[in-house]
């Protein structure tokens, strides 16, 4: 069988073929609506986890059935909320959040979607906060989308690593920054450590052309 001719596609393609998609699989959320209405009318930046990626973290931790999840970056509340809709009524989410300002703002989403009693917020600097956190019972799932010069640090069992890819930048040598450095270091680390299992799945969608990184410790 003769394989296709590869046609270019740009981001306009890629956010249709989203659209489409979940006019299938997806139910029109109007609480989801609201949050990402009341994100943007606080100025937060447009770089939360688009919809399809929120549904498929939602079904990831379902899959295992995590009832302890670790998120680092918390923006708006908006992944967070996929997340912890995941749990059962005993679960519980502990997400990470430099700002205090996007916290504010991630509280109202969370308390807007119900989901108090399952999402506590820590405000700080990720690597310090994971410095002192020395959870009893071990996290279920890590959902890194922040912080990543520290991604390092941060790489515990199983975990969901966001903007892996970033355009195509980690693999172009002739590019650097923090970001870019700190997946780099990352890969590397993770070649040389048996105990560690791992792919890269690169994503075209709404958000644009980047990919996440899945890893378990053995």
């Amino acid at each position: 069988m003769q394989r296709p001719v590869f046609q270019p596609t740009s981001l306009e393609d890629w956010s249709r073929s989203d659209h489409y998609h979940n006019s299938f699989l997806i139910p029109p959320d109007g609480i989801m609506d609201q949050v990402l209405a009341n994100c943007a009318a606080h100025g937060l930046p447009d770089i939360a986890v688009s919809t399809t990626q929120g549904k498929f973290l939602k079904l990831l931790a379902a899959s295992i059935n995590a009832k302890r999840v670790l998120e680092v970056g918390t923006l708006g509340g908006y992944s967070t909320i996929w997340l912890a809709r995941a749990l059962p009524e005993d679960g519980e989410l502990l997400t990470l959040e430099l700002s205090e300002e996007h916290a504010r703002v991630a509280r109202e989403n969370i308390h807007l979607a119900g989901l108090e009693s399952k999402a506590k917020i820590i405000v700080g600097p990720a690597i310090n906060t994971l410095t002192q956190l020395q959870p009893d019972v071990p996290f279920d799932f890590v959902f890194i989308d922040a912080d990543k010069p520290s991604n390092l640090n941060t790489l515990l069992k199983p975990n969901f690593v966001d903007n892996v890819v970033r355009y195509g930048r980690v693999a172009d040598p002739s590019y650097s920054d923090s970001n870019v450095e700190g997946v780099r270091t990352l890969l590397k680390a993770i070649q040389n450590d048996l105990d560690v299992d791992a792919t890269t799945i690169a994503t075209t969608g709404e958000k644009g052309y980047d990919g996440f990184l899945y890893a378990i410790r053995k």
